[in-house]
């Protein structure tokens, strides 16, 4: 072989070699070193990045060991939309008039008539007492799997008003993005939600990759007793067990966790203990309120609204440091669909 040919197989090598290099460096790359690629960069994403980076390097004055890594999220208005109604009132609403044949009683009895006639703003006026009645007739009197077949049959049925998908559709990309993102990093992440625990079970886990054990909520009274069969089984009763909101929500992860949260996600008032007691706790800490302020992708609604309203909070965030996500500037998209 000559020295020339020697030399050129040596500068094809080296080219190859830099091209190699150049696509390693190269926008795919790039892209994937993004973790939260559907926000826009700007002081939430900062933040979020932020926490993530200095719990989890060794050698960090805030590191903090893997099985102390807590993840908190509201569910209504943080993890998916919550209007113009909460989903687990548009459940219950559907099961009102799928039950009215077996309740006659309910034509001239509100807040049922209401709901029959498809008047929810009358049936609201009943304010918490009739929610309650609402509830406890929707969601009791079965077993805990009936209810759960139940929910799953409207989560595979219903349709939202708005955006005619189905309600579980109706999940925000950038905060699955950001499960993902902690639990690539040793978080475990928690639903600490004033929905019905059993209402979110069923379709959770598929939704968020958050298995029923790590979702909390609203619970009734279930009895344990013997069927027909002398089987084992769980009775939901229409008697409330525990409010898991506001105040509730840090003795809920207290009750069901057991471990302080590093990190925790709101989007109202009903949140504001929960990023509260979240950031009470010792070394590095993030709370962080989701706004909804973009009605052309989905709605705008804060200290006024009746759903989701979110006033103290706005109030208290700046006092302990808490990034206000914007929906409309931080999110590139909202929903999943979205991204087709």
């Amino acid at each position: 072989m000559t020295i020339r040919n020697i030399a050129g197989r040596r500068l094809a090598g080296a080219i190859a070699i830099a091209v190699s290099f150049v696509l390693a460096i190269a926008s795919p790359i790039h892209a994937q070193t993004d973790p939260l690629p559907s926000w826009n960069d700007g002081a939430a994403k900062k933040a979020i990045i932020d926490l993530v980076t200095r719990t989890t390097t060794q050698g960090s004055a805030d590191f903090v060991p893997e099985p102390e890594r807590i993840a908190t999220f509201d569910n209504d208005g943080t993890l998916w939309c919550e209007m113009p109604f909460y989903f687990q009132m548009a459940f219950a609403f559907d099961r009102i008039k799928a039950m009215a044949p077996q309740h006659p009683e309910w034509k001239t009895k509100q807040p049922f008539k209401a709901l029959l006639q498809g008047d929810v703003a009358t049936a609201a006026k009943a304010g918490e007492k009739g929610l309650l009645a609402i509830v406890a007739a929707t969601h009791s009197g079965m077993t805990v799997p009936q209810f759960e077949g139940e929910v799953r049959e409207w989560i595979r049925t219903a349709r939202h008003p708005r955006f005619k998908r189905p309600y579980n559709e109706l999940i925000y990309q950038p905060m699955l993005e950001v499960l993902n993102y902690l639990r690539a990093n040793g978080f475990k992440t928690f639903i600490v939600s004033g929905g019905g625990m059993d209402f979110m079970r069923p379709w959770a886990p598929a939704a968020y990759g958050i298995p029923p054990q790590q979702i909390v909520g609203s619970s009734g009274v279930t009895q344990f007793r013997l069927n027909k069969e002398g089987k084992g089984e769980l009775f939901k009763t229409a008697k409330v067990d525990f409010i898991d909101d506001g105040p509730g929500k840090p003795v809920g992860i207290n009750r069901n966790i057991g471990r302080q949260p590093i990190i925790a996600f709101g989007n109202s008032d009903g949140d504001l203990q929960m990023l509260q007691y979240t950031s009470s706790g010792s070394g590095a800490r993030l709370g962080l309120f989701v706004h909804h302020d973009d009605a052309v992708r989905e709605y705008a609604y804060d200290r006024k609204s009746q759903i989701g309203k979110l006033d103290k909070g706005l109030n208290e965030a700046p006092k302990w440091g808490w990034p206000i996500i914007s929906m409309k500037n931080d999110w590139k998209v909202i929903f999943p669909f979205e991204k087709q």
